[in-house]
């Protein structure tokens, strides 16, 4: 009797492992071959405890080309992570600058809105696993984010069809800190040639930016040149009236000077910090180029929090409500770059006058 109970439950058990790793391969097959489609839906981010929410439009072809559009809903700031033949550009439109990496983005590093990046993960985590659910199921494994050591795991929730519903990525406590919503995942899109060209996407967006300016105009009335002046978008001063100190700034390390330097752009303030970990920090006002300017970089594209950045190995870049800024250290670590980075571009309210 007892060897029947025995036999019984290893045939129990093993049932059971096997409609796991079945549910897991058929997840993992049924995706895999969606090398092209367009997802659509919001990101969030937890940055320092604030949260930042993306619009964000991805298009995949072949799992060679990509364009991620991402969106930000509280001042419609766009940016576009765009990789074609040419190589992976980070595109500011309404500045007419784009930074242009040769990079092996997007396998590098995890990336919560792209299929196979979320297959790749699952791959590389002997220890995966998947759980049904009333609706789908969901998905739990290891993220690979060798620039943002605060993320660990992710969570994949799908329908019973393994249709994308949303992903989660947590930190070390189980803490969401990057969530994707998908809310329309088209396997079958109509994507033009142009779809990843970069003269393209310029010319879409500054016809975008027209049409909501003419929109705008034509709600005016006559001779309100109040309402005409909030109708432009376009930054036209070129001053830094105040300096936006970090608010994180590593232990034993402290501000040593300030300069402030006249461009032919504008100014320029230099912010300099001595101590343990030295670091240089540049700020003046983000100009918009009458032709698209892109300035090469050897490095990586790199999510702040409201803004992408450009990362290297010993600088990074971004910029952040109408501010360039300019970071560089030979002691930090990228992580500490992004902690001090966060830190300034999320508080930007926070501010002292030079004046």
């Amino acid at each position: 009797m007892k060897k029947v109970f025995l036999l019984l439950l290893c045939t129990f058990l093993l049932v059971g492992c096997s409609s796991k790793s079945d549910n897991l391969k058929s997840f993992k097959d049924y995706n895999s071959k969606k090398g092209t489609y367009q997802l659509k839906g919001t990101m969030s981010l937890i940055s320092n405890e604030d949260e930042f929410i993306y619009d964000i439009d991805v298009a995949v072809k072949d799992n060679k080309y990509y364009k991620v559009m991402l969106t930000n809903t509280i001042n419609n700031h766009v940016q576009v992570i765009l990789k074609n033949d040419d190589g992976v550009y980070v595109v500011t439109p309404n500045l007419n600058k784009s930074f242009k990496f040769q990079s092996e983005w997007p396998s590098n590093s995890s990336q919560a809105y792209l299929i196979e990046s979320l297959i790749k993960d699952i791959n590389n985590d002997a220890d995966s696993k998947i759980t049904e659910t009333k609706d789908g199921f969901t998905i739990e494994a290891k993220v690979n984010y060798p620039n943002n050591a605060k993320l660990d795991s992710e969570v994949i929730t799908t329908d019973k069809n393994y249709n994308i519903k949303k992903v989660e990525v947590l930190n070390i406590d189980g803490n969401a800190i990057l969530t994707v919503n998908v809310k329309d995942l088209n396997y079958n899109p109509s994507l033009k040639d142009t779809t990843f060209n970069l003269n393209e996407l310029i010319t879409i967006e500054k016809e975008k930016k027209e049409s909501t300016k003419e929109t705008c105009l034509s709600t005016c009335k006559e001779n309100d040149t109040a309402c005409a002046a909030s109708c432009e978008t376009e930054n036209t001063s070129t001053t830094l009236d105040e300096i936006i100190y970090p608010l994180y700034v590593p232990t034993d390390t402290y501000l040593s000077s300030k300069d402030t330097v006249s461009t032919d752009n504008g100014n320029r303030v230099i912010l300099t910090f001595a101590g343990t970990d030295p670091f240089i920090l540049v700020e003046e006002v983000a100009v918009k180029t009458d032709e698209m300017e892109i300035v090469p970089v050897s490095g990586e594209p790199l999510l702040l929090g409201s803004t992408v950045g450009a990362l290297t190995s010993n600088a990074l870049y971004w910029t952040s409500n109408g501010i360039d800024y300019y970071l560089t250290s030979n002691t930090l670590d990228s992580s500490e770059m992004m902690t001090i980075a966060e830190s300034i571009t999320n508080s930007s309210s926070l501010v002292a006058s030079t004046k």
